[in-house]
């Protein structure tokens, strides 16, 4: 054992030795001691063991400070006047910051930091814990049992889990022996909510690595020094499993030895030294007991101190303790790494102990004792301990290659785990594996195909890093995994092989800047094509972005061609040459040179790119004819020769890339380019021609096309050209070149579409052109002809061609208004009249009858409507053309006409008074009679000397205006007239108003004489008149005058 005191004393910091107590100083950790001074004046020292020659005073007022154990966080107590309870407050030195604060409502008589991020308080009833994060009051664990009342609280603790606390005070001794203090101890159980009360002075937690348990239990240990009634005192050191009751299998005691001297004296601290498992035990009086926790095995006793103990606390980074006494000493205490086993081994004849010991704190000294455990095991067959020995080993003395192979050499038994994976496990289990176990397992494990085992040991830190390691992960495809190795392993030249394949560049430069390396970037270059030509490429890449690139871009660039790795070559060069730089000019050439030899579409596609333009064109131009991309050789030609040449292939061309290629030409050329074509392979480049022509037609103009097209006979182009300019266009010209071009092409419908649609080609000439070209349908001439009037033309063409139907259709759903002119032409051409009367029975009442009379009539052919007017007269007609027409045929016919005439209120007596006064004046003058046409009456009657009828007639219509007329001088006939009106009508009148208008009309025309012969006819003849005296007076007065 190592113990004594440490370079530190109290005093010799400047602490009186009056402030060195249990209530002024507190020792949380082997970190910091906290001292409470309080005089001269009040304030507390800081005292960091890492530098004691250092300590902070500052000037705080408290009853009590608490360094935390694992920071610069200090807790503080006091007691505010007035205010009942403790002021609690929790502060961040570092930060200079309150963390947390409270005024507790109860004094608090012990308190410590349970753990570093807990503090335990205990009052004189109850005990708190009070959390450092958040903003939670402290909280209620237990209250004290009823033995610590009136007890000293020196010890609080909390196990790691936080499911037992124990608490104990100490009490003065018993009247018969005043000076063996007494010991209290109260055990709690957090999830049982239940207490024990024991006698005890000293206790702790720890957690306990049992042979077959899976994992660690938690045990507590305690000592007790008691005085039975007799006077017997018995001073023991317990170790017990912690669980539930009845289920507890660790139990361990052992003596504590006193000397006779130390009598009175008794246990103040007890902790315990996971590292190596062992127990501390400090009594007052300076003695200082060391035990083995797993068996509670005593290993050492001795006098540490001449002067009392009142505080300790455990050192994990020794595995020992750290103990103040009232000199102000503070003193180290914990086992001697080197001379511990050979002291158990040699000394206290424990090999068992020296080598369990050994195997726990992993200490030197039993390397002899474990090999012979080992070599015992492993010959009888007891492999699984064996396995335990050796993973157990001190310092992994075992833990060798040839223990590995030694394993390996047993054969597995089948359905059995293998002993070499019984010894892996067990390491794993206790911890990481060292450099050779972890390729060996990683072999294993991989040869299983069970990676996944292998990433999460790695994760979870079980492997040592190694270059052979990483080679494995490397091996299996996991870069990320291998990298990760070969850094931990400090294998620069594997990180740099990693960080390339993995295509991590910039990592990669930034490492061996980091490092101060210089890679081989050729040979690296050199690996990965062998191994990953895309990381190859990747490097090269990033090689070539350098400043003052260390390798040359030709030398990488035939680097990679030198192993036909052509498609990685293109893909470094096209990303070192992005900068289109003309220094690179060769480059360009070369890089387009091997694709168009041999990844032609490659090529295309970087030219298609536009990214490099210094290359040498007019040989390019050549390998892209050569290599079939005749678009990117027109491209780059510039000789119309060659481009002609090229054009011989269009057929091999993107029609779109042609099209925009000729948008680059003059219009001259691109003529004759396109009048190339035409000659080339009219059937195949023709809609290519066609798509030229309609792009560019602005610029080639639309006259020149249609003249190449002409020249080409290509009616089919022309065609199709013209149909994508005609709805942009009023030229004349233009319409009618693409109703030629539609009609040689068969396009009819096309035609009649485009004469029914356009008001812009010239009429004539397209009427011409299509009586000429004979169409099968003639719908697109009947367009022509309806729409600009030429309708007897398109008659008789259509008669000539027996192309009757078409007639029909045009009268009966074309334009049945334009019927009497198709009836005129079909008379003209002497059609077949059975044939004209139908056509125009198909009709009816849509056809213009009075028009379709004229026309008909103006031929004497009016007789053959009869059918058609007889018809529409029994369907309730009451056109007058109708009926005008029906009473001519009546009158010509001579078919009771008069009845007609008297009878049919429908007809116009003035036209069929006209009709019928060439025929027979008499019937003439019914027709006009009836419809009281006066004038027509007259000229008629004058005409053909029918002054009689005129008589009756002027007479019979007493109508004052006639009788002024026919009266008048102007009149040659009318003596003749009133002659008749004298003999003949007035002397049959029976109608005095009809006799009266007459005279009147004498009288107005101043006849006289004629006026007394009329008188004197009808007063003195017998007549119905003979006795009107006023007839008979004006008779007188006209003779008088």
């Amino acid at each position: 054992m190592a113990t004594g005191a440490a370079p530190i004393n109290l005093q010799n910091l400047g602490i009186q030795n009056a402030n060195i107590t249990f209530t002024n100083v507190t020792l949380e950790s082997e970190k910091y001691i906290c001292v409470r001074e309080t005089s001269p004046t009040n304030q507390l020292v800081i005292i960091d063991l890492s530098n004691p020659s250092s300590p902070q005073r500052r000037p705080i007022t408290a009853d009590s400070a608490l360094m935390n154990p694992g920071s610069q966080i200090i807790a503080l107590k006091a007691a505010v006047p007035g205010v009942t309870g403790d002021n609690l407050q929790i502060f961040d030195l570092a930060a200079k910051a309150k963390l947390k604060s409270v005024q507790f409502p109860q004094s608090v008589v012990f308190w410590k930091w349970v753990s570093p991020g807990r503090l335990g308080l205990v009052t004189a009833t109850s005990v708190y814990h009070w959390d450092l994060e958040g903003d939670a009051p402290p909280a209620k664990v237990f209250d004290r049992a009823a033995n610590l009342e009136g007890t000293q609280i020196i010890t609080y603790r909390v196990d790691a889990a936080g499911r037992w606390c124990v608490l104990v005070g100490i009490a003065p001794g018993a009247p018969d022996r005043p000076a063996l203090v007494k010991g209290f101890m109260q055990l709690y159980s957090v999830d049982q909510a239940r207490s024990q009360a024991l006698e005890a002075h000293a206790a702790a937690f720890a957690s306990l690595a049992l042979p077959g348990r899976a994992d660690p239990v938690p045990v507590i240990a305690f000592a007790q020094k008691t005085a039975a009634a007799g006077g017997a005192v018995t001073s023991k050191l317990h170790v017990i499993e912690l669980g539930l009751p009845g289920k507890t299998s660790l139990k361990r005691s052992a003596e504590l030895f006193f000397p006779p001297e130390f009598a009175d004296d008794f246990p103040v601290s007890m902790q315990i030294g996971d590292k190596y498992g062992l127990v501390y035990v400090v009594t007052k009086l300076g003695l200082l007991f060391v035990y083995d926790l797993e068996t509670a095995t005593a290993i050492f006793r001795t006098r540490i101190s001449a002067d009392p103990f009142f505080i300790a606390a455990p050192a994990p980074s020794t595995g020992g303790f750290v103990a103040i006494n009232r000199r102000g000493q503070v003193l180290a205490g914990g086992p001697a790494p080197d001379a511990i086993i050979p002291f158990i081994a040699g000394q206290l004849q424990n090999v068992e102990l020296a080598l369990a010991l050994a195997q726990r704190g992993n200490l030197p000294g039993a390397e002899g004792l474990v090999v012979q455990s080992f070599q015992r095991q492993y010959a009888a067959g007891q492999y699984r301990e064996a396995a335990e020995t050796a993973a157990r080993s001190p310092q992994g003395s075992l833990r060798t290659r040839e223990t590995v192979e030694a394993f390996k050499r047993v054969p597995a038994v089948p359905g059995q785990t293998s002993p070499l994976l019984v010894y892996f496990g067990t390491v794993l289990a206790r911890e990481a594996l060292n450099a050779y176990e972890s390729v060996e397992l990683g072999r294993l494990v991989l040869a299983q195909g069970k990676k996944p085992l292998l990433d999460g040991w790695w994760r979870d830190g079980k492997l040592s890093a190694s270059e052979e390691l990483g080679d494995l992960f490397r091996g299996a495809g996991d870069w990320d995994a291998a990298l990760a190795v070969y850094r931990a392993a400090g294998a620069q030249g594997k990180v740099v092989e990693a960080l390339a394949a993995k295509g991590d560049f910039e990592e990669l430069g930034r490492y061996a800047a980091t490092t101060g390396s210089q890679p081989d970037y050729l040979f690296l270059l050199q690996s990965l094509l062998r191994d990953s030509p895309e990381a190859a490429v990747g490097l090269a890449k990033a090689v070539a972005r350098q400043p003052g690139p260390p390798l040359d871009l030709n030398t990488m660039a035939d680097l990679f061609l030198q192993r036909n790795a052509v498609k990685e070559a293109t893909a470094f060069l096209l990303d070192a040459l992005a900068d289109d730089a003309p220094a690179h000019a060769a480059l360009q050439t070369k890089l387009l040179e091997i694709n168009l030899v041999t990844a032609p579409a490659v090529a295309d596609a970087i030219l298609g790119a536009g990214g490099l333009t210094r290359y040498d064109r007019p040989r390019i131009a050549q390998l892209c004819e050569k290599a079939g991309l005749y678009a990117r050789a027109l491209a780059h030609y510039t000789d119309l020769a060659d481009i002609k040449r090229v054009l011989g292939n269009a057929r091999a061309i993107d029609p779109a890339a042609l099209v925009e290629y000729f948008g680059t030409l003059s219009a001259e050329w691109a003529l004759d380019c396109l009048r190339v074509l035409l000659e080339a392979d009219p059937a195949a480049n023709l809609e290519l021609v066609v798509r030229v022509a309609r792009e560019y037609s602005e610029q080639l103009t639309v006259a020149r096309i249609v003249a190449l097209f002409e020249a080409a006979g290509s009616w089919d182009g022309l065609y199709f050209f013209l149909g994508g300019v005609l709805a942009g266009s009023e030229d004349p010209e233009v319409h009618y070149k693409y109703i030629e071009a539609a009609a040689r092409t068969g396009q009819v419908k096309e035609v009649e579409r485009v004469t029914r649609e356009s008001s812009c080609y010239p009429p004539d000439r397209v009427k011409t052109f299509l009586m000429e070209a004979n169409l099968p349908d003639a719908r697109p001439l009947i367009n022509v002809c309806d729409r600009h009037g030429f309708v007897p033309d398109l008659t008789l063409y259509l008669y000539k061609k027996s192309m009757l139907r078409y007639i029909e259709g045009y009268v009966q759903k074309v334009s049945p208004a334009k019927t009497p002119a198709v009836v005129g032409a079909l008379l003209d051409a002497e059609a077949d009249e059975a044939f004209i009367t139908n056509l125009v029975l198909s009709v009816r009442s849509l056809v213009p009858v009075a028009e379709l009379v004229e026309a008909v009539e103006s031929r004497n052919r009016l007789k053959m409507l009869n059918p058609l007017l007889e018809q529409l007269v029994s369907e309730g007609s009451r056109d007058p053309g109708v009926h005008d027409a029906l009473g001519k045929i009546i009158v010509d016919a001579n078919t009771n006409p008069e009845h007609f005439l008297t009878t049919n209120p429908y007809y116009d007596s003035l036209v069929v008074g006209r009709f019928a006064e060439r025929r027979d004046p008499g019937l003439a003058c019914v027709a006009y009679k009836r419809g009281q046409c006066d004038e027509a009456l007259v000229a008629c009657t004058n005409k053909h000397a029918m002054f009689k009828l005129q008589a009756r007639y002027v007479v019979e219509r007493a109508d004052a205006g006639l009788w002024e007329s026919v009266l008048g001088p102007e009149n040659a006939s009318r003596r003749q007239l009133i002659d008749q009106v004298v003999s003949t009508a007035l002397p049959e009148c029976k109608n005095p108003e009809q006799v009266s208008v007459a005279v009147k009309a004498f009288m107005g025309a101043d006849l006289q004489a004629p006026l007394i012969e009329l008188l004197e006819k009808i007063v003195l003849n017998n007549s119905s008149f003979s006795n009107n005296h006023n007839l008979q007076n004006l008779l007188i007065i006209t003779a008088i005058k």
